[in-house]
């Protein structure tokens, strides 16, 4: 494959050569005119720019013409042409050039050569080509009117015109002639049609439509004329028409060549606009419901002959609406044919104005008027064309609805005297006249609040009706109203009701109604055509600032640890309606209770409906402890049973009152707070202390660490059976007390153990060891064992009575524990893997270097005779 591309290359390589081209001949060029022949290279090596040598014969020698790059080339008989630029070279691209000769004569005809020198590698392919070039006589005519200058036309749009041109040859060579008509309206000339030298038809840009419509037509005559037909002439037609007249040739190639080109204006055609003035005789009109609207529309136009007048009415509801937005009343085309209306008629007064009548007009036909008109000419195949076309400035119609008479007067049939009372407002129509079927009624209502100033409240829509008596809510009383606290309601055909189920001290204030008249149109409609507003009705009532005072009674003067607390909370109020009353009872511990952070705790409540609840009172052991009940209407006992000393501190009763609000439901009146009342044991138990111990603090990882949590009592002595601890042990893994402790595990006074989830593989036990003194074991020690280590401990003591009593916790002071790394035992395996392992590949590579050695590379030299000669002298030269 290789071998074979290697040669396929060699070939063609060898075979590409240079190539001179020129068009095949013989070339036919009509004396006069310009002459162009080009020339190009190919396939050639070297620069990219190639250089060109132009000569010519008559008959067997070649005179020396025109060259690229040497300006001594040309020859004497034509360097005078040549320094005119008669003839010249006009390069097209690095590999081709145009031999270019003006005004070409009978003498010019002959061969010419082309020749580029050579910068290849090696001789190959052609360096020159010729070619024939035939000069004929100019035999081409072009003309058009018999005047001598072009003739002018003046139109008016829709007309139309023909322009007539003459062009013959007389050419001894068989060439076709290629006409095409153009106008010039701006900077250049458009062509409109052309009949090629192909015998084709082909319009110009912009005119395809006209031409397949028949409206521009180019036509053959007798005696080699050419007729350009325009239909339905407009401005765009005005302008100056000529003829272009061009002669082809086909070539040895088959191809087509233009030889020449002439050109005559033959007519300078002006369009006059048609003038078209549409006015409606009125300018603003006003008409009441139910008359008739009566407009007239005059059209004026400068247009003669034959011409017809189309209209059409239209309406809209703003002025600035396009015709595109706007509504079609009715029309009248160029046959006087009229569409079709009930309440609508249009009738053609004279030749220049037409009527419109609208009866019965509604308020919907408020808005504003315009005709538009357009003239129409006949065309010669029958047709019409819409020559111009104006519309008339916009007339403002205004219609004044009927509107109906009526008064509204707004009374409350209820008033409230206190606060939850019924509101019940009604909206009557008086008076009502001229209301007939057509008339519907329709109220809003409006609530505005009462300042202490003289500012002017802003009004608040409450809720109104649509024209299908639809009830939209205002923001005011969406919800209260989906609620059922306020109801929007008909009581009869004249009267409207608006009724507040449960008055609050928010709905004092201003009402009033607003009814609205709406009148039904022809399209069923409904347009507000009246408002009437009625006079303010206050909604008030006199109210004093509600009062409530609570007192808190102790039943026992004295009594210890384990008895029964009792205190009684007598309410008293006024101003409030029927009031029921919720207690909640609270408890402020000594400051050494951090369980709640800011000392108070709410221990049992009783809700306005005698519903007893626990708060915070969490202790499972006394979970009936505490009792709440309701002596009378306006008296509350709380009882304690069994108190323990951590049960000292203030008690209160915290009472709110409550009043009867809207459907069954009660609502908050006022908030009182009860005198403290201290409950302070006097003991002289004993006073115990904690610490905590360690006979080595500092261990190494994977040790045990022993920590000893040992209680000390002082002051009265008691019998091991008669105390009871629960112990805790925290942690914090830091050097300073500054993260949060971490329980690590508890024994309670039952002995029961609870530990909480370690993340590490270390291991951890509690035990008691003797009635005062309780081990914390770490097994295994790890790095995130150390930290200071503490216990808190809760003494629980029993009292004469044999009730266990719970003292205050005790915090012992922590104590330190630091986990060392043994450095030998870490690393003594290590190490001894480590020789090991040497010594042994040590003794592997010696003992393949051996077997290498004595095996593998041994060789047998052979040792060479060397004969013992002289050393002889050497003479250099």
């Amino acid at each position: 494959n290789c071998m074979f591309s290697v040669c396929l290359f060699s070939f063609l390589a060898f075979c590409r050569g240079r190539i001179v081209r020129v068009p095949r001949g013989p070339l036919i060029r009509v004396l006069g005119t310009e002459a162009v022949i080009p020339c190009s290279v190919s396939d050639y090596d070297g620069p990219s720019e190639q250089n060109f040598d132009w000569e010519f014969s008559r008959e067997s020698d070649f005179v020396r013409i025109v060259s690229t790059w040497d300006p001594t080339f040309t020859s004497e008989e034509y360097q005078r042409r040549v320094g005119r630029g008669d003839i010249k070279l006009r390069r097209s691209s690095n590999d081709a050039v145009e031999l270019v000769i003006r005004n070409i004569q009978p003498a010019d005809q002959g061969r010419y050569k082309c020749s580029t020198p050579s910068t290849d590698a090696t001789v190959q392919g052609n360096y020159d080509a010729e070619v024939q070039v035939k000069v004929i006589s100019d035999g081409l005519s072009v003309s058009g009117s018999k005047a001598r200058s072009s003739m002018s036309l003046r139109l008016s749009e829709g007309d139309s015109f023909k322009l007539r041109c003459s062009a013959v040859t007389t050419s001894a060579e068989h060439t076709h002639l290629h006409v095409t008509w153009q106008i010039k309206s701006g900077p250049g000339w458009q062509d409109i049609l052309s009949l090629t030298h192909e015998g084709k038809f082909q319009p110009g840009p912009g005119y395809e439509e006209r031409y397949r419509n028949g409206d521009v037509r180019l036509d053959t005559g007798a005696n080699d004329t050419y007729w350009i037909s325009v239909s339905q002439a407009s401005s765009v037609d005005g302008g100056t028409y000529r003829c272009l007249v061009s002669e082809w040739v086909r070539g040895a190639d088959s191809s087509w060549q233009k030889i020449q080109e002439k050109n005559v204006e033959i007519a300078s055609v002006i369009i006059q606009r048609t003038a078209l003035d549409v006015v409606i005789s009125t300018s603003n009109v006003s008409v009441t419901e139910g008359d008739s609207l009566d407009l007239t529309c005059n059209i004026t136009t400068d247009r003669s002959g034959v011409f017809q007048a189309g209209l059409m009415w239209y309406f809209s509801v703003s002025p600035d609406d396009t015709l595109s937005d706007a509504q079609v009343l009715l029309s009248m085309d160029h046959d006087s044919v009229v569409s079709d209306s009930t309440l609508i008629s249009l009738s053609h007064i004279d030749r220049n104005s037409y009527r419109l009548l609208v009866r019965d007009v509604a308020v919907e036909d408020s808005g504003y008027y315009f005709c538009q008109a357009a003239v129409w000419v006949p065309l010669h195949n029958g047709s019409w064309h819409k020559v111009v076309e104006r519309t008339s400035a916009p007339v403002n119609v205004v219609v004044t609805a009927i509107e109906p008479d009526y008064e509204v007067f707004l009374n409350a049939s209820k008033t409230p005297k206190f606060s939850d009372d019924p509101t019940e407002l009604n909206c009557r129509i008086t008076n009502a006249q001229d209301t007939e079927a057509n008339i519907r009624f329709t109220v809003s209502w409006y609530y505005r609040q009462h300042l202490p100033s003289d500012d002017a409240a802003a009004e608040e829509l409450l809720a109104t009706m649509a024209a299908d008596w639809t009830l939209l809510l205002g923001d005011r009383s969406r919800e209260r109203t989906h609620n059922g606290e306020i109801i929007f309601f008909k009581k009869a055909a004249d009267i409207f009701s608006l009724r507040i189920q449960w008055t609050s001290e928010s709905d004092r204030g201003d009402y009033f109604c607003v009814i609205s008249a709406w009148s039904k149109h022809r399209n069923n409609s409904w347009v507000k055509s009246k408002d009437v507003v009625s006079p303010p009705v206050s909604v008030f009532w006199a109210t004093q600032d509600y009062t409530l005072t609570v007192e808190a009674v102790k039943l026992k003067p004295f009594f210890v640890a384990g008895h029964t607390f009792e205190m009684t909370c007598k309410v008293s109020s006024q101003n409030i309606k029927t009031p029921r009353y919720s207690v909640l009872i609270t408890a402020e511990k000594p400051l050494a209770d951090r369980s709640r952070p800011n000392g108070t705790t709410r221990i049992i409540s009783l809700s306005q409906d005698s519903v007893v609840r626990l708060e915070d009172w969490t202790d499972q052991a006394r979970v009936d402890g505490v009792v709440l009940e309701k002596v009378q209407e306006n008296e509350f006992r709380y009882r304690m049973y069994q108190t323990q000393i951590s049960d000292a501190g203030l008690y209160r009763c915290v009472v709110t009152a409550w009043s009867p609000g809207g459907g069954g439901m009660w609502r908050e009146a006022v908030n009182g707070l009860s005198n403290p009342i201290q409950i302070d044991f006097q003991t002289s138990g004993p006073v115990f202390n904690v610490s905590v111990h360690s006979d080595n603090p500092t261990i190494y990882q994977g040790e045990l660490a022993d920590l000893l949590c040992i209680v000390t009592m002082e002051g009265v002595a008691l019998e091991p059976d008669d105390m009871s601890f629960d112990v805790s042990w925290f942690a914090v893994h830091s050097f300073a007390l500054d993260r949060e402790p971490i329980l690590l595990a508890s024994l309670d006074r039952r002995g029961i153990v609870t530990q909480s989830r370690r993340n590490g593989s270390s291991d951890l036990s509690l035990e008691r060891i003797s009635p005062l003194e309780f081990r914390l074991r770490l097994h295994g020690c790890e790095d995130q064992d150390f930290g200071n280590h503490y216990c808190v401990v809760t003494p629980w003591v029993r009292s004469a009575t044999g009730v266990w009593q719970q003292e205050p916790d005790i915090k012992a002071k922590p104590i330190f524990v630091s986990v060392k790394m043994d450095v030998l035992n870490a690393f003594k395996y290590p190490l001894l893997i480590g020789i090991g392992l040497a010594t042994v590949i040590g003794l592997l590579s010696c003992l393949i270097g051996y077997c290498s050695s004595r095996w593998c590379c041994k060789k047998e030299v052979q040792e060479t005779r060397r004969e013992r000669r002289r050393l002889m002298s050497m003479e250099m030269d």
